[in-house]
């Protein structure tokens, strides 16, 4: 791919107008986070027309709030889930080939305490390096007390015996969402966020011939033909079951997951932390991410999902409580730079149970009778096969001619054979040089947008013209981060990222007092609250 994408690949008035003029398409997605991204690169990889539409912006739900891991699930392996641990292994390689810019091999170190844990652990891990077969990222091995040390200086030394070494992945989810996007887009796919269905069309035989959309930005109504229509709107599939068979039983019981940032001097060294048995009977991550630290996560059932879940109370102590029995310095809520909670879209129990930890991690996959796919569960990692199964399940169905998956080896926007390290400009991969061009032509973007942080405001004006940004949410959040990093920081850039906006998106004064205005009654949410009394 060159390195200067074309511009009005991404232009949203020409990606709406072909919502008028294509008559028909062989595929819509609704949704767009990790399995919708995934369904929709599939399906243009095997040559049809698809179409993805999103009512927020694209990894706006739990496809941004991971662990920013790419990994085969340690915790399943002990479940004895082989078979997913051994797809997730499959695909955790495969990403790492396919968006070398986004995904990177990292170390973990497993901290033992008992006579038997490195015994235990290794021999479990070894299980975990054979799976992972020819993709493997490196043999674990077990480790001194001096070199557990030596990669994690602020462990505790009290009782600690030594450590076990293992490998994993680690990515950025949000910008390997936009860049998904982005990949549809240059394989003759259509994406557009800010775009709800908000209803189902049906033939005389009530039979789904297509949606029914509106753009939020503009109150523009749209009715949109296909051969077949994919729900893969995570923890809200049971809104579109709903617009199918009004009553439908519940898909999916949501689970909530927290993770607190931290500063980097919480864990300085090279390797991530993985504690193996935590109070709930999970396990907890301190993984190194873009400079910060993140700690996570929990696991608490919800009844209801919600566009922005809050952490808990008892979720923010559980994590400051469990991360300070293995730390020297004990993190406390005045040191959390960011608070964020995301969603799973685990599988509802079958039986009335409300433990999620007794849901499979697998995707699962529902056909109605009016013909309605709905996919849901999965992970990130898995989001590629996801979308393999999804349209081969229409293929089958006779909905569309056979044609094989292309994606396992196809790659993603901004890949580079070899990426080098540059610092946080790194996720842009191959788009780096045009965007440095950019900086050469208006040297003032150039400059930070925070003198404590290390953004551009060239990068505000990148992520409005080739990353389809169309708020302030959308870049702080989901384009370069910073509400993840570091909440305060953010809410302090937003009314310089709303004038870059506004200038770019032809907006007026007005709109950026108000997307300033949102955007910090937002982020408010990310910053750590102070107990009180």
């Amino acid at each position: 791919m060159p390195p200067n994408p074309s511009a009005s690949l991404f232009q949203r008035e020409m990606l709406l107008q072909q919502l008028h003029t294509q008559p028909l398409w062989d595929v819509v997605v609704i949704g767009g986070g990790a399995t919708g991204l995934g369904v929709a690169l599939d399906a243009v990889s095997r040559g049809f027309k698809a179409l993805l539409l999103e009512q927020a912006d694209y990894a706006k739900g739990t496809s941004s709030r991971s662990t920013k891991l790419v990994h085969g699930g340690v915790r399943y392996l002990a479940q004895g889930d082989v078979a997913l641990v051994r797809e997730a292994l499959y695909e955790r390689g495969l990403l790492l080939q396919n968006a070398p810019h986004l995904v990177k091999n990292l170390d973990f170190v497993i901290p033992n305490y008992t006579w038997w844990g490195g015994p235990f652990y290794t021999i479990g891990l070894k299980l975990y390096d054979l799976l992972a077969g020819k993709l493997s990222l490196g043999a674990s091995r077990l480790l001194s007390k001096a070199e557990t040390q030596r990669r994690l200086p602020t462990i505790r030394p009290e009782g600690l015996r030594g450590g076990v070494l293992y490998h994993d992945g680690q990515f950025d989810d949000a910008r390997l969402a936009v860049n998904l996007a982005q990949t549809v887009l240059e394989h003759g796919g259509t994406v557009l966020n800010y775009v709800q269905v908000h209803g189902l069309l049906k033939d005389d035989r009530g039979k789904i011939t297509g949606v029914a959309a509106t753009d939020l930005e503009t109150g523009a109504t749209y009715q949109v033909r296909a051969r077949a229509v994919v729900n893969a709107t995570g923890v809200f599939v049971d809104d579109i079951l709903q617009l199918d068979e009004p009553g439908a039983p519940k898909l999916v019981q949501p689970s909530q997951g927290v993770h607190l940032v931290l500063e980097a001097s919480f864990l300085p060294g090279p390797s991530a932390l993985l504690i193996p048995n935590t109070e709930d009977g999970r396990v907890l991550f301190a993984v190194p991410w873009r400079g910060r630290v993140v700690v996570g996560t929990t696991d608490t059932p919800l009844l209801k999902a919600s566009p922005e879940p809050q952490a808990l109370d008892e979720e923010i102590d559980f994590i400051l409580r469990t991360a300070s029995r293995y730390l020297t310095r004990a993190p406390k809520r005045s040191d959390v730079l960011s608070i964020f909670a995301g969603l799973r879209p685990l599988a509802a129990p079958q039986r009335g149970s409300a433990s999620t930890k007794e849901i499979s991690r697998s995707h699962k996959m529902l056909v109605s009778r009016a013909g309605l796919v709905t996919i849901t569960g999965g992970k990130w990692t898995t989001y590629r096969r996801m979308g393999q199964d999804a349209v081969d399940r229409i293929i089958a169905l006779g909905r569309l001619p056979p044609a094989p998956s292309q994606t396992a080896h196809l790659p993603i926007h901004g890949a580079t054979p070899t990426p080098e390290c540059r610092g946080h400009l790194a996720v842009y991969g191959s788009d780096l040089p045009a965007l440095q061009e950019l900086i050469a032509q208006r040297p003032e973007l150039g400059r930070p947008l925070d003198e404590t942080l290390e953004f551009l405001r060239a990068e505000v004006v990148w992520a409005a013209r080739y990353e389809m940004a169309r708020t302030v949410e959308d870049v702080l959040a989901r384009r370069v981060r910073v509400l993840f990093l570091d909440a305060a920081a953010a809410i302090r850039m937003a009314p310089q990222v709303a004038t870059l906006l506004a200038q770019e998106l032809s907006r007026t004064e007005q709109w950026q007092q108000q997307q300033v205005e949102a955007f910090t009654a937002l982020a408010r949410h990310y910053l750590p609250e102070q107990p009180t009394g």
